[in-house]
């Protein structure tokens, strides 16, 4: 299998569906969103994006199956395409330019290579992330490094929280662990250069992998959120892990993705705030 190739092939497919979603931003209509639960929107921009991605990625390897955000389930005996068409829907529906699409490949028979925990259900070996708005394509595979419009990307190396840049997302439905996370919230207000919420996971993970920001921690996340990210991070030179620093981090809905150094004292911080394992 060519992955370098299927790569190249996913990126001009996420061009292709990113340009009709670009379109239908200008002239999106508020009132054909729909509400799958509280909090969590929809709209034909997600479904027919996700239909068109679908179909594109059923040319390039028909014999994958597919677990997507708006429905698409197909199983596949080795491989699966994980996929969110809009990552970032509210933002999309609001005109706030971050929003991106997410696509990962997951083979069941591989298994990660470096710091990062390793994941019981086999490993990614492509992922793509696509920022509509802003036309920056973030893309890897094994074997290859991460690259945000051709150029390599790699991930910040700061050692020291101080002057670190964090990323974060708010809990919309499951608030079972707000306390402590905002407490945990609070020391890294005090203690780093600052915390970002973007509203979309996927270039949360893209922008530790290209060194924007040191470290990115949320639950609550789907695989959709994380699969193509947590992918970028590592092949980037960083460290993924679940909140107690093992692999349950794609279906298991909590992640914390690092440039390596900071890896070890954040999953501290989150012991420390009781975070570590799940309420």
């Amino acid at each position: 299998m060519d992955l370098k190739r299927m790569t190249e092939q996913v990126c001009d497919l996420c061009r292709e569906v990113g340009a009709f979603i670009d379109e239908q931003a200008r002239r999106f209509d508020t009132a054909k969103v729909e509400f799958k639960g509280p909090h969590d929107y929809v709209s034909y921009v997600d479904k027919t994006s996700e239909q068109r991605l679908t179909e594109g990625l059923s040319r390039i390897l028909p014999e994958a199956g597919f677990l997507a955000e708006e429905g698409t389930r197909k199983e596949g005996d080795r491989f699966t395409w994980i996929i969110d068409p809009l990552d970032g829907t509210t933002n999309f529906i609001h005109g706030v330019p971050v929003y991106a699409i997410s696509i990962a490949l997951l083979d069941k028979q591989a298994s990660v290579a470096g710091p990062s925990a390793p994941l019981a259900e086999g490993g990614i070996v492509l992922g793509v992330i696509y920022h509509v708005p802003m036309r920056e394509l973030f893309y890897a595979c094994t074997g290859e490094p991460t690259r945000c419009n051709g150029r390599e990307a790699h991930v910040s190396p700061m050692a020291s929280f101080d002057n670190a840049l964090l990323a974060t997302g708010f809990p919309y439905y499951d608030y079972s662990r707000l306390p402590a996370y905002m407490k945990l919230l609070e020391y890294t207000m005090l203690h780093t250069a600052g915390i970002r919420r973007l509203g979309s996971a996927a270039l949360d993970l893209a922008y530790v992998a290209c060194g924007r920001c040191e470290l990115f921690y949320e639950y609550g996340l789907r695989p959709w959120d994380v699969a193509a990210g947590l992918f970028l991070v590592q092949q980037a030179g960083g460290t993924v892990t679940d909140f107690s620093g093992g692999g349950r981090y794609l279906f298991d809905k909590e992640i914390v993705a690092t440039n390596g150094p900071l890896h070890a004292p954040f999953l501290d911080l989150l012991k420390q705030h009781g975070l570590d394992a799940k309420a």
